[in-house]
């Protein structure tokens, strides 16, 4: 399993991915899982095709030798990575507070804010290797976008049971799927990874993740019974801090 974890930024008090140094039970990592994380970390600063394998050898501190020992390509190692990434995600996301609200809106909401929350640190701690592959290999490298795209999709359909959740409680006769709106919040989010790039901060996706919250609130009204009037709260009263 990866050698990421989850832990609380004692500056900021935000989750974060952070890398232990260690492998399994606390041992001492192996040199393919250094080469995987070293892998997500090398793409996401570099863009893949700007990548070599010395980059990523370098990077995880082992010979070429090693590298081919476990892969036989840097496309090889790609696909190995995207699914390292999509485990380590999945157990982050998995295990992060917003799934203590009993509520589905509640729980979708306090998503976006803790994507929010994890724009930490320089630029390649906080985008995506997913969109960072896609955007480069789409059209050259079918077999690592496919792979990318299901990767994406498994996270739109972990978002998609509260979503329709949310739906039946708050707007039942919506024409629009869960579906539909998980692949518009992951949408957003890639694009703000975008800008992030191209401004150099992540101010800008802070932004559009607050524009993503009023869009969400306003999507799933809440109104009060007998008083005709919605209480979903403002931004500004459920991003403490941000």
């Amino acid at each position: 399993m990866s050698a990421q974890q989850v832990k609380l930024d004692s500056t900021a008090n935000t989750p974060v991915l952070h890398s232990r140094g260690g492998g399994v039970g606390g041992e001492a990592p192996s040199s393919r899982q250094k080469l995987l994380d070293a892998a997500l970390h090398v793409i996401r600063s570099k863009g893949y095709a700007a990548t070599t394998v010395d980059d990523i050898c370098a990077a995880a501190g082992v010979t070429k030798g090693s590298f081919f020992h476990h892969f036989k390509s840097k496309d090889d190692l790609a696909l190995a990575a995207v699914a390292h990434w999509r485990a380590m995600t999945e157990g982050f996301f998995a295990t992060a507070p917003y799934h203590q609200h009993a509520d589905p809106l509640d729980r979708l909401l306090g998503y976006v804010d803790f994507r929010a929350a994890i724009l930490t640190g320089e630029i390649p701690d906080y985008t995506c290797l997913l969109g960072t592959l896609v955007q480069e290999t789409y059209g050259t490298h079918p077999h690592i976008r496919q792979a990318c795209e299901v990767a994406l999709s498994s996270h739109v359909a972990a978002l998609s049971s509260d979503i329709e959740a949310a739906k039946k409680l708050y707007a039942p006769r919506a024409k629009w799927t869960a579906e539909s709106v998980g692949t518009f919040m992951q949408s957003v989010l890639q694009g703000a990874f975008i800008f992030a790039k191209a401004q150099q901060t992540p101010e800008v996706a802070r932004e559009a993740i607050d524009h993503l919250h009023r869009y969400l609130a306003m999507l799933f009204p809440r109104v009060l019974k007998g008083r005709g009037f919605s209480r979903a709260a403002p931004v500004t009263e459920t991003r403490k801090g941000l």
